[in-house]
């Protein structure tokens, strides 16, 4: 089985474009089961994960939980043995080719058969793509695959494909991380196992953070994140701005 797991907290803007990818003729067909892991939302999101998911699990707690605590969460549940983390805003650009590569990643055929984790490139729609958002794009996708080829585990966090072995292995995400727990947990699995760049799996994701706070800012924040973590251990950030 392959289980898609999408973290969410007030998503009701998007999620539906998101599940609705992987209905139930798709997880018939696939045999996969779908996860939406809340953190709480207080919007229209539960109501859109009741109509499109096989399980809901929902943080109840008084502190607030972080995307990777989200992502543990429907793990916990997940009964496949390649766990799919997909964000609420973020859907495959080609689903027959993303399921083809998933599948094939899942009963270990293909040029992937040996991976343990999979990262994904990321873009905008095309409609939605202005020049500096292709020249990022290009430029941070080839920096990941770059990665991936000296075997430095890598990947963004909109789209995480991994076994679960290899993912219960390493611990899953560090929970206390606001910020940095894609490239933080690729990079753990990094050390012991395969990381592959996978183009087939490319996947659209909304420019809303970009649009708000530009460049800049967002490239600032990622970089002064992933070095606290690999020089500190924890997160420069004390708490992630959700962009709604």
């Amino acid at each position: 089985m392959i289980s898609v797991v999408v973290p969410t907290l007030q998503e009701e803007k998007l999620l539906e474009q998101t599940l609705s990818v992987f209905d139930r003729d798709w997880r018939r067909r696939v045999h996969a089961e779908l996860i939406v892991s809340d953190g709480g939302s207080t919007d229209g999101t539960l109501a859109i994960a009741e109509a499109y998911a096989d399980s809901i699990t929902v943080h109840k707690g008084p502190e607030r939980q972080t995307i990777a605590g989200g992502r543990n969460a429907g793990a916990h549940i997940a009964r496949g043995a390649v766990i799919v983390f997909i964000n609420g805003d973020t859907v495959p650009a080609d689903i027959e080719q993303f399921t083809r590569c998933i599948v094939d990643f899942a009963q270990r055929n293909g040029r992937y058969a040996r991976a343990s984790a999979l990262a994904c490139p990321v873009r905008f729609r095309e409609g939605e793509e202005r020049l500096p958002d292709i020249l990022f794009h290009v430029f941070y996708n080839r920096y990941v695959h770059f990665l991936s080829i000296l075997r430095i585990g890598a990947g963004r966090g909109e789209c995480q494909v991994v076994r679960r072995e290899v993912f219960e292995r390493v611990g899953g995400y560090r929970p206390e991380l606001v910020a940095g727990e894609d490239f933080d947990l690729f990079a753990r699995i990094g050390v012991r196992a395969r990381v592959r760049f996978a183009p087939e799996l490319l996947v659209y994701e909304s420019p809303r953070r970009f649009r708000k706070f530009g460049y800049f800012r967002v490239l600032f924040s990622w970089t002064i994140n992933a070095l606290s973590v690999l020089l500190r251990g924890r997160s420069s950030s004390d708490k992630w701005e959700p962009v709604r």
